[in-house]
């Protein structure tokens, strides 16, 4: 049961947010005075004054002086959703597109407005307490983690690890677990030693442009499965598809894909896990966004219902607590010790100390917390943007509903080239990600990737309003 003042103001801000979404509550209709609030809740009137505040942070009401607080959202007004994306008619050969490279060179630019990195900035990162745990990992290693660590890794921070798998329904230990430099870096140890050059993999489409990157430096070639922006692959697509098209591994983002925002639910993932098995096919299971969800419970994983080995779980830290210690890890199962061959000849151990730091900030307590604040922010500034979309952009865009993660796609009317339009924000110093950059077809020209991890301020909707305007331009 929920009984802290912070749990109160939440329940009760939730409960209205679900009255405003069935239109219970509907736009303009005046809300209880904080008072009368506080009197029927059975909560102070700082705890009723929370909630609202939390609802106004969301955009879903305001407060009007002398008058007080108003409906202000209206599900009626937002964007349809995209379709379930359409299948290829045969794996391809990866290339890289000239287009990622010319958004990365605009991302390292200070003065640019970037909805286009799926990354927390620095300023809501636990900075003192992460340089903390830092100063106590080289009090507590030996040698001040100036050695080589362990092949697996940290054992501490597996163990934490293992703990935190509770979340998820695991129960693993820490010796099932091999730390790796990075997410990144975990997927390609687990696609190295369950594939070879030549091999196709499927992966979601759209897909991270990063895991497209990754199919060509290891000589793969890739199979895009049709996906459902809320629901994931076409598991019945992918059943044909394995034997058809002799698919050796998946890789697939089961939790709040990047970009569609897509979250597989977990009998779809029991299913996926099946189908597996009948092949004999692994799953290389990237779950970098899993503990980011707006729900009250984190989504499962595939993992959970694996019971032959054939998931290797994939995860990291870098995008929840700090993208500059590439610190990742993989559950591989079966191919565990593939795995670790793999990695020592690439790299003998892992950094000692960034595994060490996190491991003494897991042990403390605090990454729940942070990770509880993070959910709400990312919440809101979602809301925040899919709102200002609806209000800037052309009336038939299509926006994802996102249930966590970092980014939402927009599918634009077609008439609308979102590389040109990314050329056109640039000039005004505000890129995205275009959606071309996403698929290995010449498909998705007219969409686009929007991370909405700023936190919500008038230079944020300026610069929504601005690539909005410039869309409207295109159309013409």
């Amino acid at each position: 049961m929920l009984k802290t003042a912070d749990h109160l103001y939440l329940q009760i801000a939730d409960n209205l947010e679900q009255l405003i979404t069935r239109q219970v509550l509907k736009m303009g209709d005046k809300l209880p005075s904080v008072r009368n609030l506080s009197e029927e809740k059975g909560v102070s009137m700082s705890t009723a004054f929370q909630a609202y505040y939390h609802l106004e942070s969301k955009g879903m009401i305001e407060s009007r002086p002398k008058s007080g607080y108003y409906v202000t959202f209206c599900p009626r007004r937002m964007p349809e959703i995209p379709k379930q994306t359409e299948a290829v008619k045969k794996p391809s050969e990866v290339t890289v597109h000239e287009m990622i490279s010319r958004m990365y060179l605009h991302n390292s630019n200070p003065e640019i407005l970037k909805f286009s990195s799926a990354v927390f900035p620095v300023a809501q990162l636990p900075t003192a307490k992460m340089t903390k745990a830092m100063v106590q990992a080289i009090h507590r290693l030996p040698n001040g983690g100036l050695m080589y660590d362990t092949l697996q890794g940290n054992e501490d921070l597996r163990r934490q690890i293992a703990r935190m798998s509770i979340g998820w329904g695991g129960a693993v230990t820490e010796d099932d677990i091999v730390i790796a430099a990075g997410c990144s870096d975990a997927l390609s140890l687990c696609l190295s030693a369950v594939t070879q050059p030549g091999d196709t993999i499927a992966v979601e489409s759209p897909t991270y442009y990063g895991s497209l990157q990754l199919a060509e430096n290891l000589g793969l070639k890739v199979l895009e499965i049709p996906t459902h922006p809320l629901t994931g692959v076409d598991l019945e697509y992918l059943n044909k598809a394995i034997p058809k098209f002799k698919i050796r591994a998946c890789l697939f983002v089961t939790n709040f894909t990047n970009p569609l925002g897509a979250c597989m639910p977990d009998s779809h993932k029991q299913e996926l896990v099946r189908i597996l098995e009948k092949y004999d096919i692994p799953l290389i299971e990237d779950d970098i966004y899993g503990d980011m969800y707006f729900g009250k419970e984190r989504p499962g994983v595939c993992k959970t219902f694996d019971k032959n080995g054939l998931v290797l779980l994939c995860n990291s830290f870098s995008k929840s607590l700090a993208p500059g210690y590439r610190v990742g890890w993989t559950l591989p199962g079966r191919y565990k010790e593939k795995v670790l061959r793999i990695k020592r000849n690439r790299a003998i151990s892992s950094p000692s100390l960034p595994s060490a730091a996190i491991a003494c900030f897991l042990e403390n307590g605090r990454y729940e917390y942070h990770l509880r604040s993070m959910r709400q922010a990312l919440h809101t500034q979602f809301m925040r943007h899919l709102q200002a979309i609806s209000d800037y952009f052309p009336e038939d865009t299509c926006v994802t509903r996102p249930g966590g993660g970092f980014v939402c796609w927009i599918e634009l009317n077609p008439k609308i080239n979102a590389f040109e339009l990314y050329e056109q924000s640039l000039k005004h110093k505000v890129i995205f990600a275009p959606g071309r950059i996403f698929s290995l077809q010449d498909r998705y020209n007219n969409c686009l990737r929007i991370s909405y991890n700023n936190a919500w301020s008038k230079t944020v909707e300026d610069g929504l309003k601005t690539i909005g305007k410039l869309a409207r331009k295109l159309m013409v």
